[in-house]
């Protein structure tokens, strides 16, 4: 079961969610789901789609040993930010959390050997931002104006300035195409799990 926000104004989105039981909340939003990441128990766990798709792609590009590096995530919230954080912090990683409250972000970004950006701000994050070599997750999608292809028109970008940040970056993902797949396969994943668990089979391993 999955709750698709946002919901109407009147609607609690939170009482919603914690109505599911923790063994069908595939987006991994239920508080059970969210205390058993905060406290690393992740085989029992259902992770938000978005990070867990992130970390599948960071494992890609760095390996399964993530131990001593450096990340940052830009953003904090329910959804990305604070997971994709639980999630780097078990696999040892050094982990910042920034957010617009933040001092001197760009400075900041620069220490990421792995940075994550999900603050929901067309192109924020800027090339002179990346550490060279870094492994930079886009995980915002936002529509510009696109007046280049006429009136009325508009295109996706995310929250890293694509074309100048992959010029440093060791890895980056595109807005579309990168991190979108990934958060789909991720639900898929977790409605397996949970449909093994539903039939008294042992959660598979993706």
């Amino acid at each position: 079961i999955l709750v698709q926000l946002p919901l109407p104004g009147h609607i609690d989105a939170g009482k919603v969610i914690q109505t599911i039981a923790p063994e069908k909340d595939v987006d991994g939003f239920h508080f059970i789901n969210v205390g058993k990441l905060g406290t690393g128990e992740l085989e029992t766990a259902f992770v938000p789609c978005t990070p867990a798709g992130s970390m599948l792609l960071i494992e890609r590009v760095r390996g399964k040993d993530l131990s001593g590096l450096n990340a940052v995530v830009v953003g904090r919230s329910n959804i990305v930010g604070k997971p994709m954080a639980n999630l780097l912090l078990t696999a040892n990683c050094t982990v910042t959390i920034a957010h617009s409250r933040t001092r001197d972000l760009p400075a900041l970004a620069r220490t990421a050997d792995i940075l994550v950006a999900a603050v929901g701000r067309p192109e924020m994050v800027k090339g002179d931002w990346v550490k060279p070599g870094a492994t930079v997750i886009d995980v915002g999608i936002n529509r510009i104006p696109a007046p280049e292809k006429g009136e009325g028109k508009s295109r996706l970008v995310g929250d890293v300035a694509y074309a100048e940040a992959a010029k440093v970056a060791g890895a980056i993902t595109p807005v579309p195409g990168g991190v979108g797949p990934m958060t789909i396969a991720m639900l898929m994943a977790n409605t397996v799990a949970s449909a093994y668990l539903a039939a008294g089979l042992k959660r598979p391993s993706f």
